[in-house]
């Protein structure tokens, strides 16, 4: 061990207490308590204490001395308990508590989460462990009702010593990191109770040779198992994790910006180090085994921070370098009061970095702004982080293509990953962007008007938003926010961005289309009824499957509006001719132009535009093309109509075709169907079959001559041995690569369907499907965009499903890599 061994341990035993110290300091009252107990209730296990659950729950941690508070915190509970057995924690099963991430750093703020890792021998039960992860939950929601985010981790202590078989899981990275997070515990964690570990006191550069020395000290007495944890070292540099990395902080800026930019750069860093990459945690290792007080060269922030300086300016990428300060300028001062007395550490930190820097003032006043940035602001800092974020993930596939190294991350975390950064960042036609990655807090505006401009003028036609009023003293001069070319697109981008609230002043200027003030309004209204600005995060389970319509808006004749015509003129229907889409002696169709807004189950908000004669044939077989065979109905469908006549008999006739086709769209078990609708003096015929929706125009015929029943079973001619199963066309889904595979003998069948559900069948194929998928999955990352894709195309990844058969059924599940099996994975369908 360290030649001044006793001496370190006295050294790093300080260290920790003050870094607990700075760390409360920095916490809410709540966060100190929950920070301060969270020990006591892992230590004991009684129903008195937040966390109990029924049953042989693992307790006791080991080298745990409550301090005063601690002991306080004991004692009350042992009176209120009226002294019934006491507090017994039995045995110390739980080796070590420890905290991670930005706790005690320099990056934490008033609000930032705790991570916490909960050590525990791997031979424990299965069973006992379960008991254990339902107790850190229940602790966990106990701390949530404090304001406090706590994410306690359970760590077996072999851990890093064997394949990594995890999946990504909300805060969880799955195979995304593995030896690459023991680098990140090492130089980042703090003891919160437990034992010490082995790694922060073994000399550095042991490589292969480490697990021998530690061995050694454990066998010679210098180390003992009840005081010291050894999670592992680094025998080798995880340069395969590098691309599963840089995955999962893409995924972390959805919520985190500045931090991720931050990390994935310094996996960057480490890939240029490459074969020869210094870890971090060795360089904090370092600064510890030297230094004789505490100061920022064991803060792990100041460390990433030098690290990824270094390299961008080994590479004269001053472009990088001035944002990687920024972000972390925002990322140690966000949420920060630097006139309170607890951050005086940090604020002489900052004065110092802003001088190395040589920032000028108005540099450090617009930062210092943040709170008060407006949609401008953002979307420039959104434009200059994602680009930033591409670029180091790009530089890090070239590296593995380079170096031939394969990717550690399994298959399953590939796809959950890449699917919700393609959900999150790609910018598709009808799809409301969402620019607020948590860089400001608040984007609403006091003025939104709408500026409508008609074809043949010097500006293209279509709706223009701006943040002003429509003085010519308040427009001149400004550019508009969004175009597109129908408004419903603009209102929504304003709504789900944050800019149009309930206080905000609506303004238009409109030649030559039906929309009026008042309806305008009342869309706003509608729209933010149905629509959440946020919606709960999917599920990994919802983004293993093809996307389906969650929440569904309709908008009736909001643009063109066929009863706006009727102010002067005598209308006549009867009973025969009162259908909305085939009205009165003219036989009009009354639905002028529709709009469609939905959310579907990736979290993914589109807008759709339709108007003219055939503009409800085609909003229907759009929104049923955007639904697969026996998926799960939308949680919500309504329907709003702004016609100026007869808006409630449109709206209830619209209403009850949407939800019949619909019924008929998701039905498992039925047949081929079509559906006749009357448009106009036209009849129209709806085909729905197992792989979609098609459209005929049908001859007319006469209301006497015409069958009573509105729909009725199409049989489709079935083909001769045909070639895909059934199951495959029910979970036809458009817009994406599907592979299915169905094991046949020792080889395997193979049913492509492409975004346009065309089928290529492969049979009797020998191999591996894991390798399959890997190299599949790589053309997908690694290959470039084409002519009008955006650089986030490449993150629409295949979807690839299993088909089995149980008790005579086939089913399809999501395909799982071989060494993990799927037992416990839920049927899709059945």
């Amino acid at each position: 061990m360290h030649e001044n061994f006793h001496q370190l341990l006295a050294r790093c035993d300080q260290f920790n207490e003050q870094k607990q110290a700075h760390a409360l300091a920095v916490m809410s009252r709540y966060g100190q308590q929950v920070f301060q107990l969270l020990p006591v209730l892992l230590h004991y296990h009684h129903p008195l204490l937040p966390g109990f659950v029924p049953g042989d729950v693992p307790a006791g941690v080991c080298q745990f001395l409550p301090n005063a508070r601690q002991q306080e915190f004991i004692d009350d509970l042992c009176q209120a308990a009226n002294g019934h057995q006491g507090l017994e924690s039995g045995h110390n099963e739980i080796f070590g508590v420890y905290c991670m991430g930005s706790t005690s750093s320099i990056g934490q703020s008033l609000d930032s989460d705790l991570d916490v890792w909960v050590c525990y021998s791997h031979t424990m039960a299965s069973e006992r462990v379960a008991w254990l992860q339902q107790k850190c939950l229940l602790i966990s929601q106990w701390a949530a009702q404090r304001q406090v985010e706590l994410n306690l981790f359970l760590i077996p202590d072999n851990k890093f010593r064997t394949d990594n078989e995890e999946s990504v899981a909300g805060e969880s990275c799955g195979s995304a990191q593995h030896l690459l997070l023991l680098d990140e515990f090492y130089r980042s964690h703090l003891v919160i109770a437990g034992k010490r570990l082995v790694w922060m006191f073994a000399p550095g550069q042991l490589g292969p040779r480490y697990d021998s020395f530690v061995a050694e000290q454990f066998a010679n007495g210098t180390l003992n198992h009840d005081e010291w944890l050894d999670l592992g070292g680094f025998a080798r540099i995880p340069a395969e994790e590098y691309f599963g990395s840089a995955l999962w902080q893409l995924y972390k800026s959805i919520d985190s910006p500045y931090k991720a930019v931050l990390k994935t750069i310094l996996m960057e860093a480490y890939s240029h180090e490459y074969p020869d990459t210094q870890l971090l945690c060795r360089d904090l290792k370092g600064h510890l085994h030297d230094a004789d007080r505490l100061d920022e060269r064991q803060d792990h922030y100041m460390l990433m921070l030098e690290k990824v300086t270094g390299y961008l300016k080994s590479i004269d990428d001053e472009k990088r370098l001035d944002l990687v300060r920024r972000c972390f300028y925002l990322k140690i001062s966000q949420g920060v009061d630097l006139s309170q007395a607890r951050y005086a550490r940090r604020h002489e930190q900052i004065k110092r970095l802003i001088a190395a820097w040589e920032w000028p003032a108005d540099k450090v006043a617009l930062l210092n702004n943040r709170d008060h940035w407006k949609v401008e602001q953002v979307r420039l800092a959104y434009k200059e982080l994602l680009e930033a974020l591409m670029h180091s993930y790009r530089n890090l596939i070239q590296f593995a293509q380079r170096n031939r190294i394969s990717e550690s991350i399994n298959p399953e975390d590939i796809g959950i990953l890449s699917r919700k950064l393609y959900a999150a960042f790609e910018n598709l036609p009808g799809k409301v962007q969402l620019i607020n990655l948590g860089i400001a807090p608040d984007l609403s505006e006091a003025n939104i008007s709408l500026v409508q401009v008609p074809e043949g003028r010097l500006h293209d036609a279509g709706w223009y938003l701006y943040k002003q009023g429509l003085t010519a003293t308040e427009l001149i001069g400004r550019k508009p926010l969004e175009h597109s070319r129908y408004a419903s697109k603009l209102v929504a981008w304003a709504h789900f961005n944050g800019l149009l609230t309930n206080d905000t002043e609506l303004q238009l200027f409109n030649q030559d289309t039906d929309v009026n003030l008042q309806h305008l309004q009342e869309f706003c209204r509608d729209l933010a009824r149905v629509f959440l600005v946020r919606a709960p995060s999917p599920s990994n389970l919802a983004l293993s499957r093809p996307c389906e319509v969650r929440e569904l808006g309709i908008f009736l004749n909001l643009e063109q509006d066929p009863t706006a015509q009727w102010r002067s003129r005598a209308i006549e229907f009867t009973t025969k001719t009162s259908d909305p889409f085939s009205f009165g002696q003219q036989r009009e169709n009354l639905v002028g132009s529709i709009d469609v807004l939905y959310r579907n189950s990736w979290d993914e908000i589109r807008s759709l535009h339709f108007s003219g004669p055939a503009a409800i044939l085609e909003a229907l077989t759009t929104i049923l093309g955007k639904m697969h065979q026996g998926a799960t109905p939308p949680e919500s469908v309504q329907i709003f109509c702004y016609s100026l006549n007869f808006r409630s008999l449109i709206r209830t006739r619209f209403e009850l075709l949407v939800k019949e086709c619909i019924s008929l769209r998701l039905a498992r078990d039925q047949g081929s169907t079509v559906k006749t609708v009357r448009l106009g003096t036209e009849e129209h015929s709806i085909f729905f079959e197992r792989r979609g929706v098609s459209v005929q125009k049908q001859a007319v015929v006469e209301p006497e001559l015409r069958p009573s029943t509105s729909h009725g079973s199409l049989k489709l001619d079935q083909q001769v041995g045909k070639p895909v199963p059934d199951i495959v066309d029910v979970y036809a889904s458009e817009g994406l690569m599907q592979f299915f595979f169905e094991d046949s003998g020792d080889d395997y069948n193979l049913y492509i369907l492409d975004e346009a559900n065309r089928v290529e069948v492969y049979r009797q194929i020998s191999g591996s499907k894991d390798e399959l998928i890997q190299s599949i999955n790589r053309f997908y990352a690694s290959n470039q965009q084409g002519a009008g894709q955006s650089r986030f195309a490449h993150f629409n990844l295949p979807q690839y499903y299993e088909i089995v058969e149980e008790q005579g059924q086939q089913k399809v599940l999501p395909f799982k890599t071989s060494k993990e099996g799927r037992d416990e994975a839920p049927a899709l369908f059945s």
